[in-house]
């Protein structure tokens, strides 16, 4: 029985009860024994729930709104762009000719999904100023390794394998070391200055011969500007080294600045952040990979070209870093893309780097009166505030977050980046009113005076939530997985 007083399903069961309908069977029966180990074939009757159709529908219905999604309330997620997903998308990946194709078909028999991609693919391109792109990764991470490992297949076909080592800043985002890492590379943090943003002097005591690459990403962590990025270009380029963009703040920069043009050699995009695909609850994801000219040898294979008989995947890349994904990315996220690109257009996409930005700073300027902002600027798409102050009077910022869930909001991203004592990550993206900014602000607002005058309030939340405070550390080490029968 959940807390709520919501029975299981299995607690359910009525014996002869039915919750299904399948099609009459259209193949031959076969015998399991002529295709099965005896030892993998079921000797008894699965002990499976038997209810109605009425009862399960009801029984996943009130499970479902006890999740939280972009289309039940506010997410703001810091670095994770959790934008409103528009349903045209949805539509769209939906049309038979791309939902009912199948990967091992003739190229000749879906040229209208292949130009689909190939069209994507160009205006990928043109987004980031990169020379040609591959849909291929699955997500961000996937897209990071796969752009280390094209640099890692460049340094090594120069017969250069002292490159070994990948500079990281200490705001970069978890996934950045860990690709790296996966990569065979080693990693060396960069510190940040004063103002938030990776510190020249000491980028270029790490920098050497064996530098591989600088990943980093624009708005950096902090949602700050990296300002200095033409000269930071210039230091690894002068060293031989690659820079590596994340993709993961483009919506702060998109259609007003282009990696490309700021000298990053690779670059990888998030389709299910900057561009509106389905984000969270196990994928799948896209994460696009775009590259500079003396990389394009190495992308993955096949590789999308147009030809005299139309377009087709060349698998003859003697260079090529090989396959990352069977078949050719997730296509149904791919259509998602291409789709809310069209109907943006330049000037739609344009606006939605303004308007994230506008809210941003909206947002931050409101709330900085009630919390720490540990950096004092004018910020992008996203900005860290701090709870130091309220740690100091008992109350973590954990605490608050928790408190959030009372006003049926999903909390920021908290104790990140590392270099923000206490950190609160907030990031709005444009999809949302002024009205629910207005009512996130007050929310907070409430919490920090609960934490002056009523801590305990906070300490204890949430207060409304069918499950209370998990013991996060348990839940992860021993997750119960499966129905267990009470005793």
């Amino acid at each position: 029985m959940h807390k709520d007083n919501q029975p299981l399903i299995f607690e359910m069961t009525k014996e002869g009860r039915i919750g299904y309908s399948l099609p009459d069977l259209e193949v031959p029966e076969i015998d399991l024994e002529d295709v099965l180990p005896e030892g993998l074939i079921r000797k008894e009757a699965a002990e499976l729930p038997e209810v109605s159709e009425l009862d399960i529908m009801r029984h996943y219905t009130a499970l479902s709104k006890r999740n939280h999604g972009v289309d039940s309330g506010f997410y703001p997620l810091g670095s994770c762009t959790m934008k409103y997903n528009p349903k045209i998308n949805e539509t769209v990946a939906r049309f038979p000719g791309f939902a009912n194709i199948h990967p091992l078909q003739e190229e000749s028999t879906v040229q209208g999904a292949m130009a689909l991609m190939f069209d994507l693919q160009e205006h990928l391109k043109e987004i980031t100023g990169m020379d040609e792109v591959t849909l291929q990764p699955a997500a961000g991470a996937h897209g990071e390794w796969t752009g280390l490992m094209m640099i890692r297949a460049y340094h090594e076909s120069r017969g250069d394998m002292k490159r070994t080592k990948v500079i990281v800043p200490d705001s970069a985002h978890g996934t950045n070391p860990a690709s790296a890492t996966v990569a065979g590379f080693e990693t060396v943090t960069v510190k940040s200055n004063e103002h938030g943003l990776v510190d020249l002097e000491d980028l270029k005591r790490v920098v050497g011969e064996d530098t591989a690459a600088l990943m980093l990403t624009n708005p950096n962590t902090l949602g700050l500007f990296e300002e200095q990025i033409l000269e930071m270009a210039a230091i690894i380029h002068e060293v031989g080294g690659k820079l590596y963009y994340d993709g993961a703040n483009l919506n702060a920069v998109m259609s007003k600045a282009r990696p490309g043009d700021m000298g990053f050699d690779v670059v990888h995009l998030n389709l299910h952040k900057t561009f509106t695909g389905p984000h969270g609850g196990g994928g799948p994801g896209s994460g696009p990979v775009g590259v500079k000219k003396d990389l394009i040898a190495y992308l993955p294979k096949p590789v999308l070209v147009k030809s005299e008989e139309g377009l087709t995947f060349d698998y003859n890349r003697p260079e090529s870093i090989g396959r990352v994904k069977p078949f050719y990315g997730n296509f149904g996220i791919n259509v998602r893309a291409y789709t809310y690109i069209r109907s943006m257009g330049p000037d739609g996409l344009k606006a939605v780097t303004e308007y994230a930005v506008l809210n941003a700073n909206y947002m931050m300027r409101k709330l900085a009166p009630h919390f720490d902002l540990p950096y004092d600027r004018h910020c992008k798409h996203e900005f860290v505030l701090s709870g130091r102050r309220q740690k100091k009077l008992g109350v973590r910022t954990l605490d608050m977050a928790k408190r959030l869930l009372d006003f049926g909001y999903h909390p920021p991203t908290i104790y990140f980046p590392l270099n923000v004592e206490e950190g609160m990550m907030i990031e709005p993206t444009e999809t949302e009113s002024k009205e629910t900014l207005d009512a996130f602000i007050d929310a907070m607002i409430q919490i920090a005076k609960e934490v002056e005058e009523n801590p305990e309030i906070v300490q204890n939340a949430p207060h409304t939530t069918v499950i209370k405070r998990l013991d996060e550390t348990q839940a992860a080490r021993k997750p119960v997985l499966r129905y267990t029968k009470a005793e």
